[in-house]
């Protein structure tokens, strides 16, 4: 029951922070975007962490492409799972634009999550998605730099346990600037419309 209360707890403060940014845009960006509109309202996509192939790697590594941003871990039971599936359909759906897109799917879980495991995880997904892990540090420091959130439950006694965690996707444009956040409440069209659009435009767009 509690880790069901706290993952409730996770959500509804997803959906808080979203209603929150959605209250703060303005009519700036003329574009008919259907999920939230973040643009100028969150920092831009900055981080050092480590790859899924141990190699070091920085948002700049990332420019030039549409990056969707995913906290989770591999050990998760369902969500993850279930979001990095769905984000394979969407980029299925999008055809030739999709090789412009990364998924970046960051551990919460840096313990467990070593890079060979993430490298295994995640291209069982997509061949576009690149796990990110590095020092808990760092991890809790970009997922306060974005809003997120999560919390490790207690051990069951065998060495496993969970990591409640948000379930937001942030999706940065090609000049790595926070433009659009997606939740549970968007359906797969919404993302794939936005996509689309955000894919189609070049840099300083």
């Amino acid at each position: 029951m509690k880790l069901r209360r706290v993952r409730s707890a996770l959500v509804a403060l997803t959906l808080a922070v979203c209603m929150t940014l959605l209250t703060a845009c303005h009519g700036g960006d003329s574009t008919e975007w259907r999920l939230t509109n973040v643009t100028d309202h969150m920092p831009d996509l900055d981080f050092r962490l480590v790859d899924d192939q141990g190699k070091a790697v920085t948002g700049q590594n990332y420019r030039g492409k549409v990056v969707l941003l995913y906290f989770g871990y591999t050990h998760c039971p369902d969500v993850c799972p279930l979001t990095l599936a769905q984000l394979h359909a969407i980029l299925q759906k999008l055809g030739p634009l999709a090789d412009s897109a990364r998924i970046l799917f960051v551990s919460v879980d840096p313990a467990r999550d070593t890079p060979d495991v993430m490298h295994a995880y995640v291209n069982a997904f997509d061949p576009r998605a690149v796990g990110l892990s590095g020092p808990a540090r760092d991890i809790e420091a970009l997922s306060k730099r974005y809003r997120s959130a999560f919390t490790r439950e207690p051990d069951k006694g065998d060495g496993q346990y969970e990591v409640s965690h948000s379930s937001a996707i942030y999706v940065f444009d090609r000049d790595g600037k926070a433009r659009l956040l997606a939740t549970p409440a968007n359906q797969q069209d919404d993302l794939v419309h936005d996509l689309q659009q955000l894919l189609s435009q070049g840099t300083g767009a």
